[in-house]
């Protein structure tokens, strides 16, 4: 019994660490082009995370085979009741340092490290390298790889297309969800936008040089009818919670598997508490994740931010269907590095932050699985 209430407890340590350090990434371009303040997008990233979790129970049971470790350690090794406890500790660690320190890291390369980690102590024989190799290296290198790709390719036909459309950029300056003012693209503060206004002698809004205000980019013009700014809007919400979800749906399956090594909770039960509990360390802890991806990997306008959304949400809904286990934070942060290669306005320093902690993730979580291990076996 206290083994059952040790990987209870673990497992979704780790389930609240992921929340804390994943949740936020489908919606963290919103935040950062000012679509939508941070407790909307806090707000709209639980709801849709929360629903791609419940949605795992139909749709994603072949992940959760694959977390089980079946395959890359030995039968007996799973069998053992120390075994998905190491695992949930070691990888839980790993997630909750890098959220401290405020850098997106992959649930998925800890949780890997981990299981290789504690495998590796428990078995006499080791774990199988081939399978480590084939089943979760590859997917994990080549999905950000696709991912900027993709972003790389996708956001100048975009630009194409809204230039044929007579789309242009513009700026508006904001009071809450309230648009006072439009003016050129390229304007960075209220105060800048009202010398412009006052320049072409256009009157001034009082509510502009207001210390609420703020400036974001949008764009002028209509599509059937419709104005570009409300339909991009819409879209780009539409992107963050198409990401939030099926991150939900590829990250749930993966931490659940622990608990139902031995089987001894059901299938249901796993789910939901693994849910909840990463609703809760997103609600807690998103606030360093957000600020980190939002604003310290590229300057977005909500165009670029939308696009790097569609493709992280179709890679990662895609991968949980076939049950190939890809990162969504190496998709999420390919694709955002894709577009800020193509503006041309990618921030090199926190990049290279970034793929330091991608690198050490998946040894951290085996060091720290293999510790767990020795200690309790």
């Amino acid at each position: 019994m206290e083994w059952l209430i040790a990987t209870f407890i673990f497992s979704i340590f780790l389930a609240y660490s992921n929340g804390a350090n994943d949740n936020f990434k489908g919606v963290a371009t919103l935040f950062g082009s000012k679509t939508a303040t941070y407790k909307k997008a806090l707000i709209w990233t639980s709801i849709t995370t929360f629903l791609g979790a419940i949605t795992a129970l139909f749709i994603a049971s072949e992940l959760v085979i694959v977390f089980k470790g079946k395959g890359l350690v030995p039968s007996e090794v799973i069998t053992m009741s120390a075994f998905p406890v190491a695992v949930g500790l070691g990888a839980a660690l790993t997630v909750m340092l890098a959220t401290i320190l405020g850098l997106p890291v992959s649930t998925t390369h800890a949780l890997i490290g981990a299981l290789a980690g504690a495998g590796w102590m428990a078995s006499a024989s080791g774990i199988n390298g081939a399978k480590l190799a084939e089943k979760f290296f590859l997917p994990l290198i080549a999905g950000p790889l696709i991912s900027m790709l993709l972003a790389f390719v996708l956001y100048p036909l975009f630009r194409k297309l809204r230039e044929l459309t007579s789309i242009e950029p513009e700026t508006c300056v904001c009071i809450g969800n309230k648009v006072v003012a439009t003016v050129p693209a390229g304007i960075s503060t209220p105060h800048e936008a009202a010398k412009m206004l006052e320049m072409n002698s256009v009157a001034l809004p009082q509510a502009i040089i207001a210390d609420e205000a703020y400036c974001r980019s949008s764009y002028s013009g209509s599509v059937l009818g419709l104005s570009a700014r409300n339909l991009l809007d819409t879209l780009h919400y539409a992107s963050g919670g198409l990401v939030c979800f099926a991150r939900g749906l590829n990250d749930t399956p993966k931490i659940a598997a622990l608990l139902l090594i031995g089987s001894a909770f059901s299938l249901h039960v796993s789910i939901a508490a693994v849910g909840v509990a990463m609703v809760i360390g997103g609600l807690i802890h998103s606030r360093k994740i957000a600020e980190t991806m939002g604003d310290r990997i590229t300057e977005m306008q909500p165009g670029q931010a939308f696009t790097a959304n569609l493709v992280t949400g179709i890679m990662v809904f895609g991968a949980s269907k076939i049950g190939v286990p890809v990162s969504t934070t190496h998709v999420s942060c390919g694709s955002i590095f894709g577009i800020g290669a193509v503006t041309k306005k990618a921030k090199w320093d926190t990049i290279k932050k970034i793929l330091v902690a991608w690198v050490t993730t998946l040894p951290l979580g085996a060091l720290l699985g293999l510790i767990a291990m020795a200690i309790l076996s």
